[in-house]
């Protein structure tokens, strides 16, 4: 009888004995504004935080910063968050954030040019140094290529790249994207995952389709 295999422990921080570079981000978040799924991980250049990548991200402002499961981040991507923007309707100098009597022009929240939640699907591929910039979606299975900047959005299981970036490609036939985004393999229980590993990587839509209606 084979040994029954039970994965990683997604509450863990740092997953692979010994390494203090890939952590799970779940386990490590702190700010409410933030909410990350299950076995998403980010491999940090420096042992850095995950958190330390997410510039500009203020709770008066009100954006969240949402990613699915199972996503690959690599080391150096950073998020810009809503927080980062300055006015647009005359000077774009934050005399604000200086005091001494300049505090009085803090702009209000309709005055900046607020583009929502950062939410990025399941699946999903950031290549190192890629920047992604505030309100952005990616939709599942999308890769973003190495040292992109990401101002628009991206959708399901397309390759883009450059700055800014652009699309390279769809990974695979509409028709097969049409049934991986019914299929949605990363909500299957977790024994079903660790017992289709095989399917998985190869995105094989028969034996996907036969899991996912049970």
């Amino acid at each position: 009888m084979s040994e029954k295999i039970t994965g990683p422990n997604p509450n863990k921080i740092y997953p692979i004995d010994g390494n203090s570079h890939v952590q799970f981000i779940k386990p490590s978040l702190t700010k409410p504004n933030i909410r990350i799924g299950e076995y998403t991980y980010y491999d940090s250049k420096n042992g850095e935080l995950f958190e330390d990548q997410v510039l500009y991200h203020y709770e008066i402002i009100g954006d969240q910063l949402i990613i699915g499961k199972f996503c690959s981040i690599g080391p150096g991507v950073t998020f810009i968050m809503n927080g980062a923007n300055h006015r647009m309707d005359g000077s774009t100098y934050p005399f604000n954030i200086f005091g001494k009597g300049w505090e009085k022009h803090t702009p209000t929240l309709d005055m900046l040019p607020i583009k929502g939640d950062t939410v990025i699907g399941n699946d999903v591929w950031i290549g190192m140094d890629a920047t992604i910039m505030p309100g952005v979606k990616i939709g599942d299975g999308a890769i973003i290529g190495a040292k992109s900047v990401v101002t628009k959005d991206v959708e399901p299981y397309t390759i883009v790249g450059g700055n800014p970036a652009k699309q390279i490609k769809k990974r695979f036939a509409e028709s097969k994207i049409k049934e991986l985004l019914q299929i949605k393999w990363w909500y299957f229980e977790n024994q079903l995952i660790n017992d289709n590993i095989d399917a998985i990587l190869s995105l094989d839509i028969e034996v996907l389709q036969k899991i996912s209606k049970g």
